[in-house]
């Protein structure tokens, strides 16, 4: 099994990534492969709602991040998407990522369970979180959660290593991840099948 964390912050080594390092350790321990994926400086290509992705798994702007990832989203069995908080939002390129990954490839996302993280310097994460937990809750993905709001705090990586409560959030979290995992491997095993989506019905108006 294996669990691919994203680092939404252009900063490789810095709070968020600290904040993930502590769950991919936690997932080591319990048995778990992880593999932290960072979205880097580089400007990100909105999605522009084209629809051609439908049913190609695939992005038509190929910028050798999002389509890569989904070949890798495809293997993998669980995910962890983290982000600096910036105006009380998630990183702007973090959404550009999800929402192209998820139209594109969202049979790739769906009953895998999911969890979101934030990390700032005093507020502004518990409404991140809530934004990156909605595309768990539109693709059908179980929401990892923990024994306090998935969040650190810190002005840099050194202030997050002190926050303790922040990181023992960050290992329940892991530990919750691989138990829910592992529990979903049992049942396979006991012949547990993913239930099929109703999708005839579909209302464009508000009355």
């Amino acid at each position: 099994m294996k669990v691919l964390l994203f680092n939404g912050s252009c900063n490789a080594k810095g709070c968020t990534y600290t904040a993930l390092t502590e769950i991919a350790a936690t997932l080591i321990q319990e048995g778990i492969a992880t593999e932290i994926l960072q979205i880097g400086g580089k400007p990100v290509r909105d999605c522009i709602g084209c629809g051609q992705c439908a049913g190609k798994n695939a992005c038509v702007f190929d910028d050798d991040m999002v389509n890569e990832w989904l070949q890798k989203a495809k293997e993998a069995d669980g995910f962890i998407f983290g982000t600096p908080v910036y105006y009380a939002h998630p990183d702007g390129r973090i959404l550009s990522v999800l929402d192209r990954m998820f139209y594109a490839g969202g049979s790739y996302f769906a009953h895998k369970p999911g969890a979101a993280i934030a990390s700032a310097r005093r507020a502004g994460t518990t409404a991140s979180i809530d934004v990156l937990n909605k595309y768990f809750t539109i693709n059908q993905m179980p929401i990892i959660s923990s024994t306090y709001w998935n969040m650190v705090h810190g002005n840099k990586p050194e202030d997050v290593k002190q926050d303790l409560e922040g990181l023992q959030t960050m290992r329940n979290l892991g530990r919750n991840m691989a138990w829910i995992l592992k529990s979903i491997e049992a049942g396979r095993v006991a012949g547990v099948k993913e239930p099929v989506a109703e999708r005839d019905s579909r209302t464009n108006f508000i009355r």
